[in-house]
């Protein structure tokens, strides 16, 4: 499974989710989802480096 596809999965259990603990799980899931997703593209572009600094 692909990021954006978790992102979108997440995304849809949110619209469904009647508990406010379990909403607040995957929003905490999906906010991280779309950090990596934008590590990732930045890496693609060369924004950052995925090395360590040393």
């Amino acid at each position: 499974m692909t990021i954006e596809q978790h992102i979108e999965e997440l995304r849809a259990e949110l619209n469904n989710a009647c508990d406010a603990a379990e909403r607040r799980q995957i929003e905490r899931e999906l906010e991280l989802a779309r950090a990596e997703l934008a590590v990732q593209r930045a890496e693609q572009v060369g924004a950052i480096e995925a090395e360590p600094p040393f």
